[in-house]
């Protein structure tokens, strides 16, 4: 069944945001960042047609198409670089905005991290810096590569990061040249659509071309596969698991696929311990783990394994004994119809997938649910084997395994099965560096990350450029302006333009 969404009711959800929301943040500890000033209440039309929402696939696309080519005619690198800043802004000044609407929407993560998040997609996307011109002068003449747009964009948004995802390709396709249709998750189009609308108004505010952001009004599989029909769109890019991204390459267009991960973190026996468990709190319980990037399981060397332990406990971790996490695993997990027999055992081993009505909830709330009153935890942890579902399964709640190892070679080899084979992502705490070394060939991650949370990985109290669309399946990696390009190669010859 449909639900109307009225201006009334968007009213009402930004005014109980500005009614309770301070007026600062703290980013991390000790560090306040600058007071994001509280946005007006806006009025939202979810009519078809409006600031970059329409009805059908067809309408969206014609009007995609004209605005792109009226960008690349009409407007210079410096007219980009004017609107992605007026995007930036527009962002943060909403951002309690955004993130009341996607945590009510979603009922995924923790409202004060999707503030982070967003923030970080606002800041850290990377702009026209990206696009660069590459010359050759020889004897021969000047040969100059630049990086043109591809045209339009389809593009694909999960629901764990729906507006972060939104905002990060928003900018890096507009950097690029290129106009973008959005076919948001069905479950986020509400916080979808309000972001979609900021974005025009600021693109029209920066005299930008109508509707260079689009998005279909109520997204299907079926109007992603117009999308990818479409003559007219020229790149499809994906967010989401490997059934989506399978199904965007049949298309027969250039793709670009961000895939599932479930990133290992090894701790060593040379680790700074009290530093390890701290940070795997932190990125591990970081919007209730439904970060593909965020820790998933730890593999300790057995000699630091107990004082790993102890300093999680000391940071927020709860250890869930044998009959708690039987329980744990009956709510949270799901065993899987395999050939039409529920819990089919194969070998010894069930099948299982996580509950979805549990992804990205508090491990408060789980813990209560089995009768555990423990407000402050931020994370459940629990010791098992190698094999157990919430070691092999990208379960994406705030829940950590923990498997104690013998010594590196066989964390190494275990964590590298726990990955997957997504190239995603991973993580080591260590002084040595031949380990550190050792393990990221051996897991040959897109993203690496040494003696710190994973989401430094992506520039979040790390260095470097942010991204949500992390393309391991399709090879691009850290996507950035320059991914949504095509290179152009002109030479002129016979010595022309050399002057030495």
């Amino acid at each position: 069944m449909n639900v109307l969404v009225t201006e009334k009711d968007v009213e009402a959800i930004v005014e109980q945001v500005l009614s309770r929301l301070e007026s600062t943040f703290e980013l991390e500890k000790g560090t306040k960042i600058d007071t994001i000033p509280k946005a007006e209440k806006k009025s939202l039309d979810f009519q078809q047609g409006l600031n970059g929402v329409f009805n059908s696939v067809e309408e969206a696309v014609e009007t995609s198409y004209n605005a792109q080519a009226e960008f690349v005619t009409n407007y210079k690198i410096e007219d980009r670089a004017a609107i992605i800043q007026s995007i930036r802004e527009e962002i943060l000044n909403n951002i309690e905005n955004i993130a009341e609407l996607v945590y009510e929407e979603t009922k995924l993560g923790r409202y004060e991290d999707k503030v982070l998040k967003i923030k970080l997609a606002a800041l850290k996307t990377p702009g026209t810096e990206d696009i660069k011109t590459d010359a050759v002068s020889g004897d021969y003449g000047l040969m100059i590569e630049e990086m043109a747009p591809f045209g339009v964009i389809g593009a694909v948004t999960p629901v764990t990061n729906p507006v972060e995802t939104l905002v990060n390709n928003a900018i890096s396709m507009i950097a690029a040249g290129n106009s973008v249709i959005f076919n948001v998750h069905p479950s986020s189009k509400k916080s979808s659509t309000f972001t979609i609308n900021l974005i025009n108004e600021s693109i029209i505010k920066a005299k930008g071309p109508k509707n260079l952001v689009t998005m279909i009004k109520n997204p299907t599989i079926e109007t992603v596969n117009e999308l990818a029909a479409s003559p007219k769109v020229s790149m499809m890019v994906g967010t989401g698991g490997p059934k989506l991204v399978k199904s965007l390459l049949s298309s027969g267009k250039k793709t670009i696929g961000a895939g599932a991960g479930n990133p290992p973190v090894i701790v060593d026996e040379t680790a700074d311990v009290e530093l390890a468990a701290k940070s795997i709190i932190e990125g591990a319980s970081f919007d209730n783990n439904i970060l593909c990037i965020a820790e998933k399981e730890v593999f300790a060397v057995n000699s630091i394994a107990d004082d790993l332990i102890y300093y999680m406990l000391q940071n927020g971790g709860y250890m869930a004994n044998r009959n708690e996490l039987d329980s744990i695993m009956d709510l949270t997990l799901v065993e899987d119809d395999i050939k039409g027999a529920k819990g089919c055992i194969i070998g010894e081993k069930k099948k299982y997938h996580a509950h979805k009505d549990w992804i990205g909830k508090d491990a408060a709330k789980i813990l209560n649910a089995i009768g555990i009153y423990k407000p402050d935890v931020k994370l459940i942890i629990c010791e098992v084997d190698n094999e157990h579902p919430y070691v092999t399964i990208e379960q994406m709640m705030p829940i950590m395994p923990i498997v104690r190892c013998e010594n590196i070679e066989e964390a190494i080899e275990k964590a590298v099965k726990a990955e997957g084979g997504n190239r995603h992502t991973a993580s080591i705490f260590s002084r040595n560096v031949d380990n550190m070394t050792r393990f990221a060939r051996a897991v040959n991650t897109t993203i690496f990350v040494k003696n710190a949370p994973t989401l430094a990985g992506v520039g979040y109290k790390g260095e470097g450029s942010t991204t949500f669309t992390i393309a391991g399946p399709t090879g691009e990696g850290i996507t950035s302006a320059k991914t949504f390009t095509r290179v152009r190669r002109c030479v002129l010859a016979e010595g022309g333009f050399r002057i030495v």
